[in-house]
């Protein structure tokens, strides 16, 4: 029985110690003293700079929440542009500490990059952008149509399957970044240009004339859109993915930007949690008790995020849909704070 014993101990030393070498991102960061977060070279609702150089939307918003969290300011933040292509590999590397950049959550990408998700932060389906002078009212008359698609993404396996599915014939134009794609579409070199719903609504902002260019009403697929961290560090990953959950539960509490300093001092046992006057959730993540308060007074609930970058407060104006809370009609849902 000692000799079990004995194993059974070292086997948890060994444990222990794999475990406290691989959190060490969270150190990192804090010892950096600055996140460095991989978006998109320009996407507006998610990851877009303006002139200045300043960072707008939903991707942008988490990391800056996460900065919130661990410096207790959200402008700590190094925001690294990547192409579709190039993206993974900056995580991979150690480039960066998080990917925050409109990607497509799927098996192959959970089991072979050496990463995790964290969550899905806006759910998302590929469409069709087209000219309305085509006089196409639905995807099932692109019959022979070429389109344009950006390599690198889950876009062009969800093209193939669409229409093979159904039986038609298309001619693939493929190119290397977002802003190539959409040149190549409005320039003539192809009829048509696909990809998630919310970038073509995004990227039809860009154009020269919007309003003569419609997103047709299919939508064939599923992209849920989320951060992703490497695996290894099971204390950045639970952080990262809290954070985000923080953003949903406190819309759903009714905790907003504006009303979060009289919520903090409510006596509500729920409340107590979430803000670390009751407990110590925060210092379980390896941070304060009162991150969730540092979160919503930086960025706001989920909703206010939303609505802020792609929905009735952006230029975009996409509604909720889907990103609706679960108990308002969507499926946006999170564990809860206890």
């Amino acid at each position: 029985m000692k000799c079990v014993s004995l194993v059974f101990t070292l086997a948890l030393a060994v444990g222990l110690s794999t475990q406290m070498a691989s959190a060490q991102t969270l150190k990192t960061v804090t010892d950096r003293g600055m996140l460095s977060c991989g978006v998109s070279q320009g996407l507006p609702g998610f990851s877009s700079p303006d002139d200045k150089g300043n960072w707008t939307g939903i991707d942008v918003d988490v990391c800056r929440a996460i900065a919130a969290v661990i410096f207790n300011d959200p402008s700590k933040v190094k925001f690294v542009p990547l192409s579709a292509k190039d993206r993974f590999t900056a995580l991979q590397s150690g480039e960066i500490d998080v990917l925050s950049r409109n990607t497509t959550w799927t098996l192959s990408r959970d089991t072979s990059l050496g990463a995790n998700f964290t969550g899905v932060t806006y759910y998302d389906g590929q469409g069709f952008l087209v000219k309305k002078s085509l006089k196409v009212n639905s995807a099932l008359e692109l019959n022979s149509a070429s389109i344009c698609v950006q390599t690198g993404t889950t876009n062009e396996q969800n093209l193939a399957d669409y229409f093979k599915s159904n039986n038609m014939k298309y001619e693939v134009i493929a190119f290397g970044s977002a802003d190539e794609t959409v040149k190549a579409y409005e320039s003539g070199r192809c009829d048509v240009f696909t990809s998630d719903v919310s970038q073509l609504y995004a990227e039809r902002l860009k154009l020269a004339n919007p309003a003569d260019h419609a997103v047709l009403p299919e939508v064939i697929s599923k992209e849920p859109l989320g951060p992703m961290v490497r695996h290894g560090d099971d204390q950045w990953f639970d952080l990262v993915k809290w954070v985000l959950f923080a953003m949903i539960d406190a819309e759903e509490l009714g905790i907003t930007q504006r009303n979060v300093d009289d919520m903090a001092k409510s006596d509500k046992p729920e409340l107590k949690r979430v803000f670390g006057t009751d407990g110590n959730l925060g210092e379980q993540l390896g941070v304060t008790k009162d991150w969730v308060l540092r979160i919503i007074k930086a960025e706001g609930n989920y909703g206010e995020m939303f609505d802020r970058n792609v929905g009735a407060g952006s230029k975009l104006g996409i509604a909720r849909g889907l990103n609706q809370l679960w108990n308002k009609g969507g499926i946006q849902y999170a564990p809860p704070i206890r």
